[in-house]
């Protein structure tokens, strides 16, 4: 046996120390709170919503984080129902990290709403499509939650409109929705008596093999780094043009006659990724799909995480509009 049969595992990929992917395919994880814009404490629990951890995949331990407001104020007690997915470029993030928990907090006061932030498999341990895989795995819960009626898990029995839910998620989180949504529409995902009503995209990861002008003229590195969270994301040895990265790829699938339901894209000004959301949005509209853009020119990548401010309010009242709006035509 050779010498370099025996050499030990070396470093391939290594995001920022949080991920480090080695030779042998293991993965040494970091401690992610570098990462994050600010401090645990800067996002405090939002009063009068409750929530509780959810399992709806024991096989995998996945979980779902259930919050609804102390006093549901919807017709009948009901309220429509917002999944969520969280996002971190497939690679980090999780569903009960403190930004992404206080964001479904203020969505569940002030839209008001069911809000469900569901947990997925992460790469590189679990490369896509594992976490489309465990979306679309939530949905068909959904269902059966939905078919349950009285018997269903409590809270959702109490204050769930399922024929007013929409599909919603933040950077890869958005990413993952629009895959589900898709899913759905294709047929691929039984859902009834869950209807999709509406999707959400916030400031969504998308990816193609040919920059976009925003990427060109952004800093080398960060588009390095959103490169390596691909190259770490998707199946090893394919290119950003894969279908799961790039919805107009030449092998997506062909959008134009799926019944996908009305979409808010959700666009920072200030985000690398731009370009893609904006062709996303201008695809779509080409097609004939409904399609509402909602421009954020000062504000970057995630924002609606990240910190809360001027442009988080008026994000709630554009998406509580939507959501309203989508629902009066259910």
């Amino acid at each position: 046996m050779s010498g370099g049969d025996n050499a030990a595992p070396h470093v391939v990929e290594d995001f920022f120390g949080v991920v480090r992917l080695l030779s042998d395919g293991s993965v040494v994880r970091g401690d992610e709170s570098i990462l994050m814009p600010a401090p645990a404490e800067a996002y405090p629990d939002v009063p009068g919503v409750q929530w509780k951890d959810v399992v709806y995949d024991a096989a995998r331990s996945l979980r779902v984080r259930v919050y609804r407001p102390s006093a549901a104020d919807g017709d009948g007690g009901k309220l429509p129902v917002l999944v969520y997915f969280h996002g971190g470029g497939y690679c980090v993030g999780a569903y009960d990290q403190p930004m992404f928990h206080s964001c479904c907090q203020r969505f569940a006061a002030g839209l008001p709403a069911v809000v469900l932030s569901v947990q997925y498999r992460l790469a590189p341990e679990h490369r896509l499509p594992a976490a489309i895989e465990d979306g679309a795995a939530f949905l068909s819960w959904l269902r059966w939650q939905a078919a349950l009626g009285a018997r269903a898990e409590p809270w959702l029995a109490e204050s769930a409109d399922f024929a007013r839910t929409f599909v919603s998620g933040v950077s890869a989180g958005a990413n993952l929705a629009h895959h589900v949504v898709v899913q759905a529409a294709s047929g691929q995902i039984a859902l009834g008596p869950v209807r999709v009503a509406g999707y959400v995209l916030l400031s969504a990861f998308f990816g193609a093999a040919e920059r976009t002008p925003t990427e060109v003229d952004a800093d080398v590195s960060l588009t390095e780094s959103i490169d390596q969270l691909w190259r770490m994301a998707l199946p090893v040895g394919v290119t950003r043009d894969h279908p799961l990265a790039n919805p107009f790829g030449p092998e997506s699938p062909v959008l134009e006659p799926l019944p996908l339901p009305p979409v808010l894209v959700v666009v920072p000004g200030r985000d690398v990724l731009r370009g893609h959301m904006l062709r996303y949005a201008a695809r779509l509209r080409e097609m004939g799909k409904a399609v509402e853009l909602a421009e954020f020119a000062e504000e970057e990548h995630g924002f609606s995480v990240r910190r809360w401010g001027e442009a988080n309010e008026e994000l709630i009242r554009i998406l509580k509009r939507f959501i309203h709006h989508g629902a009066a035509l259910s």
